[in-house]
């Protein structure tokens, strides 16, 4: 085994404006990552490598929702796209991973104790705005928080996928002992690793306790790495002059989304899309909407295939062909179909050229971050939700056959 302990570090540029301590928590955040080589590693160098249109990637996240974990719930809607982003610079055979995220809550007080107080937030789905959608919603209530019930279920109700040397984890955070509940963790553990599903827990404490409590016997047992955080503190955020731009530039963005299906869909998706850019900049500042959902909106990590145009023609050539009149959006549905044809072709250019201004900008506000990060105490923690799975999901990618950039 080896240890990878990270009790300083520089502020991160994602999160909420300012460093805002838990009072009295002070702690060293240990992270423990597995060495040997796993059992599924060894099946996987048997298998066939990728050669589809779209790798595979997989991540179901489990969250305790029970009355002391607002701070958790707070740091999942600020560094969703911050999460986002580790796997949008993935690749395998030079392709973007589909990215499929599931979120459950468990351990909440409202929901049916008949249930193990477990609900399926949202199911696997590439929509990352119904993700964050579903993340916004969540409300805390004390319950009884059953770890090895809420895995069973992950892996029981989602659809995972079965391409080989894809990646497949579960992020389960909490903070009351692993082993409670009629389910047996050992066992749901056990079984997440028989079907490819790495098991990653994040205790939300100090490490020792976490040790006790079993949360990393269960990473072990499913081939995870345990991890602890302090889920009160705030997330640094660091204000840049790039940030209006990106912002202003964001709005332009969203107006070369042609989203088709019946006019309730379309009106669904483009609202959406606006509500959880409000909700990004609303939980951690304009400077973390730009580093974090406004960064996330450029890369291929973000797309909506099956649901605007322009990403579905990537994949669908013919999509104009199989679409009503009344699917298509407003303004296209009096135009030929070469007109629409050529609408298209200037949506996807203009959307191509707002992207790389964006990306440019993100580039220069990178560098201003890290100068500024100089200025910032040495002593800032990264001991958050996002922090946690951001030191390990480079790891677990490259050991399912993924290129990472550094």
């Amino acid at each position: 085994m080896s240890r990878i302990v990270f009790a300083t570090i520089l502020a991160s540029a994602i999160g909420v404006q300012g460093l805002v301590g838990s009072p009295g928590f002070s702690q060293e955040v240990t992270i423990v990552v597995s060495k040997e080589k796993p059992a599924l590693d060894d099946a996987n160098s048997s298998k066939p490598p990728f050669n589809g249109v779209r790798p595979s990637v997989d991540v179901a996240i489990l969250l305790d929702t029970s009355n002391s974990m607002d701070g958790l719930i707070d740091q999942a809607k600020s560094q969703l796209w911050k999460i986002v982003q580790q796997f949008a610079d993935a690749k395998k055979s030079g392709k973007t991973p589909l990215l499929r995220v599931s979120v459950f809550e468990y351990g909440n007080a409202n929901l049916p104790a008949s249930e193990d107080y477990i609900r399926q937030v949202v199911k696997l789905t590439d929509d990352l705005d119904l993700v964050s959608e579903a993340l916004f919603s969540l409300k805390t209530d004390g319950g009884d928080e059953y770890c090895g019930a809420v895995i069973a279920q992950a892996i029981k109700r989602l659809d995972w996928g079965s391409e080989p040397n894809s990646y497949k984890a579960i992020f389960i955070a909490g903070n009351e002992p692993f082993s409670q509940g009629s389910v047996e963790y050992q066992k749901s553990c056990r079984k997440a690793i028989e079907k490819g599903i790495v098991v990653n827990t994040i205790h939300c404490g100090d490490h020792k306790t976490g040790i006790e409590t079993h949360w990393k016997d269960g990473a072990d047992l499913a081939e995870g790495s345990y991890m602890n955080i302090n889920s009160d503190r705030k997330v640094v955020h660091i204000d840049c002059p790039q940030d209006e731009i990106i912002i202003r530039l964001n709005a332009d963005l969203n107006q070369t989304y042609l989203w088709f299906g019946s006019e309730a869909v379309r009106d669904s998706y483009a609202e959406n899309q606006i509500v959880q850019d409000a909700n990004a900049i609303q939980s951690s500042g304009s400077s973390g909407f730009s580093s974090g959902r406004g960064r996330a909106k450029v890369s291929a990590a973000y797309r909506n295939a099956g649901r605007d145009l322009i990403d579905t023609l990537e994949e669908d050539k013919e999509i104009l062909l199989k679409l009503k009149k009344d699917e298509l959006p407003k303004d296209m549905q009096s135009m030929t179909r070469e007109e629409q044809s050529a609408h298209l072709a200037k949506m996807a250019q203009k959307r191509a050229e707002i992207k790389q201004q964006i990306i440019k900008l993100t580039q220069e506000r990178e560098a201003y971050v890290a100068e500024q990060q100089k200025a910032v105490a040495q002593n800032a923690p990264a001991d958050t939700f996002g922090d946690a799975i951001g030191m390990v999901v480079g790891e677990q990618l490259e050991a399912a056959g993924f290129a990472v950039e550094k």
